[in-house]
């Protein structure tokens, strides 16, 4: 398959927000794609070469780039600096760039999908001493013989820029009606990518052996299941009156959330983005399996750093440090942990997510061996609000964030976010006090149905003392799609992609936050 058309595909994409426009693109772009590259596509319109539990990242920095496109095009380094400061898109800028050579050489064999994704695979994997070198090596040889519009797709790929604006469940949707002709199958095909995190294979079944195959995905160790996620609730009151009935409440911790895969002595774990994380963690790796009581299982926890000498929780930020490439023994001296375990979800050869919660947390205390290491998370059952109230002052004095409130009789909903489970913290029951001015500084871009789209803003205030503008925190809820749309709109024309010499801060809107989640930050830090 010619990449050209694939770049065509993603011009037309990035032309429209339309949803449903979107999903007709999709569709046609599927259809026409051959079925041993389908998976590939699916990665690619994604903005990734595989899925995220693999860890390959292309991780290509704008200087590499700029290099690359040099090399490529034969114009002085500092040219393409000037127009990439005065358009700020360097695929783009890639394009325009490589416009003038293409010009003024004959034209090539059209470059196919399979040399660009495979050239993304050996960059991604490069390591050592001339890997730098052998990375723009690989890139200027396919802006060589890439077309404009090819380029500036290649380049977006590289830096991880590519907006599209497809969520996975449009992708989902699209699939469906590409390969089953029913927009319905969507849900069987959702169900197979939540129990394996993996589109990419998801869509190579479905378009080789259609629903049928889709049937017969599993939940298997070593593959990471999506996360169940819970509702906010304000209030006890609330939390109540949802649930109608008797329901546990589990302490809610403020740790990293892990998936702990475990076969025989080998242990892997992931993040609650489904990333492997197991080489942060050398001591779960050597631990773990002498207190889980199976041979095989996937088991739910919060990893929380404690201070060694108190037992008490720290801050979520402290196992930060953990995340280093290298000294992570000292790390792992410096910064203990517990983990605190909530859930099973498969055990030698059981597949637990179907089961109701209450039965779920029975298996789980008998496969854990609890020591100073490993723990179950505290749960009760409550049956009204002054039960609620008492168990959250229980939780916030031990130095937790709140209360995880679930429905006894509910099963493990893979990638679903819903009422049967609920989050209390203390600063949902709106004990903020006061409204706060606050300035945008920064943006992030979404994932899900905010993709395209700042999902996550970097708010500062000002700081009188030092005039400066220091960041206090991110906000990342509490927008509708259309105030999503217009802070869009409003904010991208203000984007400085370098910063600039004597500038202290650039900044378009204030807004007020009012009664607002926030918490603690070590590393939030502006200048």
């Amino acid at each position: 398959m010619k990449f050209a058309e694939i770049a065509q595909f993603f011009e037309r994409m990035e032309g429209t927000t339309k949803r449903l426009e979107l999903t007709e693109i999709l569709v046609e772009l599927l259809k026409n794609t051959p079925t041993d590259v389908i998976s590939k596509v699916v990665y690619l319109i994604q903005g990734k070469i595989r899925p995220n539990f693999e860890g390959v990242e292309l991780g290509i920095a704008e200087k590499l780039a700029i290099k690359s496109i040099s090399k490529s095009a034969g114009i002085p380094i500092k040219k393409i600096e000037d127009a990439y400061r005065l358009g700020g898109d360097l695929g783009i800028t890639a394009a325009n760039v490589l416009k003038e050579k293409t010009q003024t050489t004959f034209s090539t064999e059209s470059i196919t999908l399979e040399r660009v994704y495979d050239t993304l695979f050996k960059i991604a994997n490069l390591e050592g001493k001339r890997s730098q070198d052998m990375k723009i090596r690989y890139i200027s040889s396919l802006l060589n013989d890439a077309t404009t519009n090819e380029a500036k797709f290649i380049l977006k790929i590289l830096l991880g820029t590519l907006r599209l604006g497809i969520a996975e469940n449009t992708l989902i949707v699209a699939l469906a009606i590409a390969f089953t002709g029913e927009k319905d199958n969507r849900e069987l095909i959702e169900n197979a990518y939540n129990v394996s995190s993996d589109l990419g294979h998801v869509s190579e079944v479905v378009a080789t052996q259609g629903i049928d195959g889709i049937k017969k995905f599993e939940i298997s160790v070593f593959n990471p299941v999506r996360p169940m996620l819970a509702d906010r609730v304000k209030s006890e009151e609330e939390a109540v009156k949802k649930f109608q009935s008797e329901f546990a409440a589990e302490y809610k911790l403020d740790g990293e959330r892990a998936q702990i895969h475990k076969k025989g002595n080998e242990i892997v774990i992931f993040s609650r983005s489904l990333e492997r994380i197991t080489q942060y963690y050398p001591d779960i790796v050597e631990k773990i399996p002498n207190v889980l009581i199976c041979d095989d299982c996937i088991l739910e926890a919060e990893v929380v750093a404690m201070n060694e000498n108190t037992g008490d929780f720290l801050p979520f930020q402290e196992l930060m440090h953990r995340r280093r490439k290298y000294k992570i023994e000292k790390a792992v001296s410096d910064y203990p942990i517990t983990v605190n375990f909530f859930d099973v979800l498969y055990y030698d050869g059981n597949k637990t997510i179907e089961l109701p919660y209450l039965e779920r947390r029975r298996i789980l205390t008998k496969i854990v061996k609890e020591d100073r290491f490993a723990k179950m998370i505290p749960m009760s059952m409550i049956k009204n609000e002054g039960g609620v109230l008492e168990v959250l002052e229980n939780s916030i004095n031990s130095g937790c964030e709140g209360l995880m409130l679930k429905m006894p009789q509910s099963p493990y909903k893979a990638g679903m976010r819903g009422s049967n489970w609920l989050k209390l913290k203390r600063e949902y029951q709106n004990e903020l006090g006061d409204s706060l001015d606050l300035i945008v500084v920064g943006a992030f871009f979404g994932k899900g149905r905010r993709t395209g789209r700042y999902g996550t803003l970097l708010l500062s205030t000002y700081d009188s003392e030092n005039d400066a503008f220091p960041s206090i925190c991110k906000v990342g809820t509490g927008f509708t799609d259309e105030s999503l749309d217009q802070l869009y709109q409003i904010l991208s024309p203000t984007v400085t992609i370098k910063k600039i010499q004597g500038l202290k801060v650039i900044w378009k809107q204030m807004y007020g936050l009012n009664q607002t989640s926030l918490s603690r930050s070590l590393r939030q830090k502006l200048l």
